[in-house]
């Protein structure tokens, strides 16, 4: 079944998208919901047996868990709240006796409990497990077709330890095979730091397709020796110019509610400025916390690296992060505040009233803030700043952390003079070092050799299946249509017989299709009762590698073979062709990973 469309649909913002929607890889059935056509299974399953032949090679073991996961294991874990209110992304539903199930977006929980039931003794470590199966995932915003849907296809693995150096060991074996699998997808991927999110952990790295559709920004440095995703980058900002003392320690500054302004108004640079962010955290366990969050006024807030401070000093879950608002104030019984004008010494009166928040500030400072030694923030008065000489008048609770985005231009930490550079990213992988945060939480322990009672320590490994596929669409296309690599595209060879009222044409085509089809080639005849033309766009589109064309030199027993990646052709004999399609496909393949 083979159904190609000339228009682009108008919800396919992205290159990939349209393609595989206009080849008729995929077709959407709802919003972030796709049907996987036959020519799209086929890359899906040519993907998923790379994938199964390199982690087979690790040692793991294939397996299959449910999609429907109790609630009381992720109660157990503390992520059931996170994953399902307010803005989570779990779905979830309740059975016929009351009792709350998730569909499965991922399958800690699940792998801990049978861990816990099936490992008693370090003499059963390590241990891998890894399936591959649909997913779900309630997106706030389902886009770019299979790049942010609702449903997909995913890989993952999870592995047991004994301790943290069996964790290390397995840790860079599944990068090695993660390495092996991109480059055998025939992908340009990027490994680079990442933070943990909600799956948690101690250490975890992203793979990255770098491509300019990519949802993810990625900061790297020219020597190719540091590589890390914004919301884990670190950076040397640029040196804040000095701010000269002035005799007025207060400054009315009128109708200056932001930085920009305030700084053409002064005639100074927002190098020198502190600025005061208010938000409201809703912490697992606690009352709601507002959080007073001082920023250099050149620096822009990085909030998974704000979640992971504020989660690592009140030692809880942060479940929700969001700007306070004047109706929030109001709401909750307080005064209004001076927004715009605010300083990092707003003292704690202005929560004493506070219904069910906390009274007092959590206060976090970034780095670059605490360094200036003298500045101008806020007076905590409308349309009033002052210059501040240094932090000694400061609460003394303000707590110093990396709260900001790194950026293009900022200098390596690894190396000063190498600048961080931007490039987009498609994340396609992800590995993560989870410590003891599950098996802690799920009780799930083991003998050790000392016989004495401790948790596991576990690993997880991630990739998108369904994703990788449309990353590979974005990463190789031209005006055409998609260029597939060999090892996962739909067919190696398409032949397509010019026209099939041709008897000579036709059963030329049919000799070569079954001569391949012999020799384990992976081909796909077009005998359709369609013009040469369109034939050929079809087969631009679809991105088949190699393409047979079988026309008027038929009759001298002549045929074409177009290679599609650089659109080379070469007029052979018949009796030639399958030995120059087999070097042909040999000549295209990636390397093999063993």
């Amino acid at each position: 079944m083979l159904v190609t469309l000339r228009e682009i649909p108008a919800d396919a913002e992205i290159t990939s998208h349209q393609l595989l929607l206009k080849g008729g890889f995929i077709r959407r059935v709802a919003s972030g919901v796709y049907a996987y056509l036959p020519l799209m299974w086929r890359v899906l399953k040519k993907i998923t047996r790379i994938v199964q032949q390199e982690m087979d090679s690790t040692g793991a073991l294939e397996t299959l868990l449910p999609q429907l996961q109790p609630s009381e294991l992720w109660k157990q874990s503390g992520r059931w709240e996170a994953y399902t209110a307010g803005e989570g992304i779990m779905f979830n539903l309740k059975d016929r006796q009351n009792r709350y199930l998730g569909l499965g977006p991922t399958h800690e929980e699940v792998i801990t409990s049978l861990a816990k039931e099936l490992i008693n003794s370090y003499r059963q470590l390590p241990v891998t497990l890894y399936q591959t199966q649909t997913k779900f995932r309630d997106e706030i915003r389902p886009r770019f077709g299979l790049m942010r849907s609702r449903e997909f296809i995913m890989k993952d693995a999870y592995s047991f330890h004994a301790n943290q150096e069996c964790l290390d060991k397995t840790y860079k074996s599944m990068d090695n095979a993660y390495r092996n699998i991109f480059s055998r997808c025939g992908l340009k991927v990027l490994a680079v730091e990442a933070d943990s999110g909600a799956i948690g952990g101690v250490a975890s790295q992203e793979f990255m397709v770098t491509a300019e559709a990519g949802e993810d920004n990625i900061l790297t440095s020219p020597d190719g020796k540091y590589a890390a995703n914004q919301e884990k980058a670190v950076s040397i900002p640029p040196m804040a110019k000095p701010l000269e003392l002035s005799k007025d320690s207060l400054i009315e500054t009128p109708l200056n509610g932001s930085i920009n302004s305030l700084c053409k108004t002064l005639e100074i640079e927002a190098s020198q400025v502190v600025k005061v962010i208010l938000m409201l955290g809703k912490i697992e366990g606690k009352k709601p916390q507002p959080i007073l969050i001082s920023l250099r006024g050149d620096q822009e807030l990085n909030e998974v690296k704000l979640t992971n401070a504020i989660a690592d000093i009140l030692k809880a879950e942060v479940l929700d992060l969001h700007k306070i608002t004047p109706n929030q104030l109001k709401l909750e019984g307080l005064s209004e505040l001076p927004f715009g004008a605010i300083g990092p010494d707003l003292t704690n009166d202005a929560l004493s009233k506070a219904k069910t928040w906390s009274s007092s500030f959590l206060r976090i400072a970034d780095r670059t803030a605490i360094d200036l030694r003298t500045f101008l923030c806020g007076a905590n008065k409308l349309n009033l700043h002052r210059i501040c000489n240094g932090w000694e008048g400061m609460p003394k609770d303000t707590i110093s952390a990396d709260l900001r985005n790194s950026q293009a231009g900022d200098s390596c930490v690894h190396d000063p003079t190498q600048r961080l550079q931007e490039k987009r990213g498609i994340e396609v992988g992800h590995i993560f070092q989870l410590g003891r945060k599950y098996s802690d939480a799920l009780e799930a322990r083991f003998t050790n050799e000392e016989g004495t009672s401790e948790s596991f320590w576990m690993g997880c490994y991630g990739i998108g299946v369904s994703r990788l596929a449309q990353a590979a669409v974005e990463q190789n296309n031209d005006e055409h249509g998609i260029i597939w690599p060999i090892s996962i595209a739909p067919f190696e060879v398409i032949i397509v017989i010019a026209n099939v009222q041709d008897e000579t044409q036709l059963k030329l085509g049919e000799i070569l299709y079954q001569r391949m089809k012999d020799s384990n080639i992976d081909v796909l005849l077009d005998d359709r009762k369609e013009r040469a033309g369109v034939k050929f766009k079809d087969a631009d589109l679809l991105g088949v590698p190699l393409r047979v064309i079988v026309g008027r030199d038929a009759k001298e027993g002549k045929i074409e073979l177009l290679r599609r990646l650089d659109r080379q052709s070469i007029v052979i004999n018949q009796q030639d062709a399958l030995k120059k399609i087999i070097a042909q496909i040999n000549e295209l393949k990636p390397p093999e990973f063993q």
